[in-house]
């Protein structure tokens, strides 16, 4: 059966970067610099949540305004114009949640490491342009370098002006993904959107201030019931491996039981673990 969330891995022509043409690269057009400096004031001096809601937008915009030229998601289920503006809103609510996730050591690197790991994979299946998959190399070789010193008790620390680019540059190969196969860039960020996201529903219906600083994420809430430091970095990383080989095979497969399979074994794994972190450690 033909899989509706899969695109053909023959990627068209003047998209891919095998043909001479590609698309523009967040490392090209140097898209995550206003960012990066964004975050950094931000560390240096805490910006109003305003503030950098208005920095992280107008950053995701740039990154929409890079795709290339009849770049979309789903043709013919909703107007350009609306699709672009929910990959923005979208965009922002992932550089946010790798911000989030960025409260232990080796915490990003847990995820970064598979998520670019996968993707890798699915460059070199032709799924996601040449150019993506330098990005990716690139990122995960800068993750695995920074991993040396954010090693537990680690002496170096990503902040606001690490953790946020490396959100839009997840973000921007992620949407590549989702347009070659929308299952495999789901499962990618599964993790990576599940805890952040789960966390903010349920400070809602407890009517906490969602926009002051807590330590509930289901992470934060492992080191405070028992768990170490690598304990938890060791779970979501072998989550992601998971979650990154599920992604590959719909892939490969390219058939929508396949991909309704993996997406409820990854649904099933992220669950367990986000229940495993948020128990702790066993009395």
């Amino acid at each position: 059966m033909q899989d509706p969330l899969a695109r053909d891995l023959e990627v068209a022509p003047g998209v891919d970067g095998r043909d001479g043409t590609h698309p523009r690269t967040l490392a090209e057009e140097e898209d995550a610099l206003p960012l990066l400096g964004h975050a950094a004031l931000d560390d240096a001096h805490a910006l109003p949540v305003s503030w950098r809601l208005i920095g992280q937008t107008l950053a995701s915009l740039v990154l929409v305004v890079s795709l290339p030229e009849g770049f979309q998601l789903f043709p013919g289920l909703m107007p350009l114009v609306v699709e672009r503006a929910l990959i923005v809103l979208g965009t922002v609510w992932f550089v946010n949640a790798v911000n989030f996730l960025d409260g232990l050591d080796w915490m990003t690197v847990a995820q970064v490491v598979p998520m670019t790991l996968g993707i890798a994979v699915l460059e070199a299946l032709g799924a996601v342009p040449t150019s993506v998959g330098l990005l990716t190399l690139a990122l995960l070789g800068a993750t695995l370098g920074f991993a040396i010193f954010n090693k537990h008790p680690a002496q170096v620390f990503l902040g606001d002006a690490g953790s946020l680019p490396i959100g839009l540059c997840l973000a921007f190969m992620l949407i590549f993904v989702a347009e070659a196969h929308l299952a495999a860039a789901l499962l990618l960020s599964l993790y990576t959107l599940a805890d952040p996201t789960l966390t903010l529903c349920r400070r809602m219906v407890a009517r906490e201030q969602i926009f002051s600083a807590h330590r509930t994420h289901f992470y934060q809430r492992a080191v405070t019931k028992g768990l170490s430091v690598p304990q938890v970095t060791a779970r979501v990383f072998l989550l992601g491996l998971l979650l990154a080989g599920l992604a590959i095979a719909t892939a490969l497969a390219r058939s929508l039981a396949v991909d309704l399979l993996c997406l409820g074994l990854g649904l099933l794994a992220t669950g367990l673990t986000l229940f495993a972190l948020a128990k702790g450690r066993s009395r």
